[in-house]
């Protein structure tokens, strides 16, 4: 890791559950998540192989939220560089929203916007008119748009991608393939059709939770993230630690580690790329 220069994170999170509800965290599988995560304990996880900068990426639907991670960003003593947040896409006032955040401290950190369609029941959620009348809003403020969905929303994603060519996506966790179960289509061709779409890059981001979490394996892994490192090639390709939602089944270095290894054979610049390059240009760090 060495040879790696300036590292960022492209996809990391900051909550204390004591101050804030996180539905998704819905069972006992989510209590060690339960707690402070904090940029403190991100410093902390990250203190034998941390990356000089980071983007802190919404986890709930509520533009409260999104302010405090842009106030966070605000702040030079923190790693964190940019913020993904959350406007609701179906309002229409999403420019409003957008321009609300950016009037706040930190607001010029807002690098783009994400919305947990992996929660919505309707695998086509981001084929509604009102969403498409939103993208429309952040290619024109210039933002990115955080693609979180699972293999059967997929299909949509790349839809959506194609149908709004301006905008730039990101991919979120290569698209949560079920590493665990080993399953590889329809998700292994749709990857590849969205690889294929110059606007969209992929965040390298989130396996180990797709894996196993107590049995998971590098070679059970790589495999998935090879395929997306080369659908997109490393120019559209960047790591994600997802701190601390991995913690479940793996820890950060071990995360870190994992992404070396898928970049053993990528030249110096690739590696580079990454590990930082495509995050900055993608996001305008």
């Amino acid at each position: 890791m060495s040879s790696v220069r300036a590292r960022v994170d492209a996809h990391h999170h900051l909550w204390d559950t004591n101050e804030r509800a996180y539905r998704w965290m819905d069972g006992a599988w989510a209590d060690p998540l339960r707690g402070r995560f904090r940029p403190a304990e991100l410093v902390a996880a990250m203190r034998n192989s941390g990356p000089i900068e980071t983007i802190a990426v919404q986890a709930v639907t509520d533009t409260a939220e999104s302010a405090e991670l842009l106030a966070i960003a605000a702040d030079p003593a923190t790693p964190v560089a940019a913020v993904v947040g959350w406007v609701d896409l179906t309002a229409p006032d999403t420019a409003d929203q957008i321009a609300v955040l950016r009037d706040g401290p930190g607001g010029e950190r807002l690098v783009g916007i994400r919305h947990l369609v992996q929660d919505e029941p309707d695998p086509r959620w981001l084929l509604r008119a009102d969403v498409g009348r939103s993208l429309a809003a952040l290619t024109a403020a210039g933002l990115v748009y955080d693609l979180l969905v699972k293999p059967p929303q997929l299909a949509a994603a790349w839809q959506v991608a194609r149908e709004h060519p301006e905008q730039s996506f990101v991919l979120d966790h290569i698209g949560k393939p079920e590493i665990g179960v080993g399953a590889w289509e329809p998700w292994a061709t749709t990857i590849r059709r969205l690889g294929s779409l110059p606007n969209v890059a992929v965040k390298v981001s989130g396996l180990v939770t797709e894996a196993d979490w107590r049995d998971w394996t590098v070679e059970q892994i790589l495999p998935y993230a090879r395929h997306a490192l080369e659908a997109f090639g490393p120019e559209r390709a960047m790591f994600g630690s997802d701190w601390p939602v991995c913690t479940l089944a793996a820890s950060y270095d071990d995360v870190l580690s994992l992404t070396a290894q898928l970049c053993t054979d990528l030249s110096t610049t690739e590696r580079d790329r990454v590990f930082g390059d495509t995050a900055r240009a993608v996001y305008g760090i």
